[in-house]
Parts: structure tokens; sequence; C-alpha cells
């Protein structure tokens, strides 16, 4: 078994503000918003499970031929939380997940590299700091997979980091992709640096 966590990208989402499905949306090279962070999380890690919602169906193929897991997640309506489960429990062996948002694909390799390497050298639970900003990817440790996998509300992960503070690591980052997501169309004219 690998020491490397596995890449969960949640890409089940609906995207209501944004007027279409945003994760489909060209951001670079003409790749889709989802496709570029999915190909950012295989350049660091063995293995990435990509969590989608049906409207993404048409990409399985080619993204299963790049070495990714995909899931549907039947529930993808209930929020972020299912989302997470439904990946967690399709890798129930991994040591740890990173898990990243398709709507982030401003992130950094590097900033993965990082925080996958924090995981692997002991961090419970890791999440970038930028400009004093917890932001994502966020990475937790094996012994987390039951409180991941009951997830089922729309606040993600956040209320089991808020009961483990005491283990929470703050890695310290230049990278504003940690906090810049795509919920509209106006949010592509940000700049990133």
């Amino acid at each position: 078994m690998s020491h490397l966590p596995v890449g969960l990208l949640l890409a089940a989402g609906q995207g209501k503000r944004f007027g279409s499905n945003k994760l489909l949306h060209p951001i670079e090279d003409e790749l889709p918003m989802f496709q570029l962070m999915a190909e950012k999380m295989l350049d660091v890690l063995p293995e990435v499970v990509l969590v989608i919602n049906p409207q993404l169906i048409p990409y399985v193929d080619s993204l299963e031929q790049r070495g990714m897991h995909v899931v549907l997640n039947e529930q993808a309506e209930q929020g972020i939380g299912s989302s997470i489960a439904c990946g967690v429990r399709a890798s129930p062996d991994a040591t740890g997940w990173l898990i990243a948002l398709a709507d982030m694909p401003y992130v950094k390799t590097q900033t993965i590299q990082q925080l996958s390497q924090r995981l692997q050298k002991g961090a419970d639970i890791v999440a970038p700091l930028y400009k004093q900003q917890r932001g994502h990817p966020v990475g937790f440790k094996q012994c987390f997979k039951d409180e991941l996998m009951n997830l089922d509300s729309d606040i993600g992960a956040r209320e089991i980091i808020q009961n483990h503070q005491d283990q929470l690591e703050l890695l310290e980052s230049d990278d504003a992709g940690t906090i810049t997501d795509i919920d509209q169309m106006s949010d592509l004219s940000i700049k990133i640096e």
C-alpha cells in the first residue's frame, strides 16, 4: 500500500450561480475546469478518486484512461459532505485523503505536493493558509475515515476540522489559488499571482 494519500477531487456540485455547468467551462488550453484540477492532482498523486454528478458521465472514459477512479455520487444534491463520503467509501484503505474542489482550478501543483508531503510526514489534518485564510485542498489522515464517511451535509468537513483543531496543521502558503473558487462567470476574470 502506498504511503501517499489518495487524491479526492469533488466535482459533483450543481454550480447553479454560474448559469451552466461551471466544471465544464474551459480554463487553460481548452481543458474544462474540473479536468485541469484533475490533471494537477494526477501529477502529484498516483491514485485520484473523482466524484462526479451525472452531467460529467460523458467524460468518464477519458478520465479512467488517464488513471482516475471515477465515482458517481447519486446523492449529489445533498451537498459536498455526501461527495466526500462517497469518495472515501471508494478508497477505504487509503493512508489518508487530500480533498480538493474541482471549482478551484488555480491551486498550484506545488501546493498539492506540499500538502501531500505533510500528510506523509504525520500530519493528522493539514490545510494551506494564505494571508490568514484557511484554504483548500485539505488533507486528512486515515484515522478520520469514519467521520468522513458519515458526512452528508452541505458544509463538507468543516465540522470535523472544528472538532479537531488541536490536530490541524496549517501550511503557510503564497498560493492565492487555495482560496479562489469559481462560483460565477465574473470569477473567471480574477487574476491569480
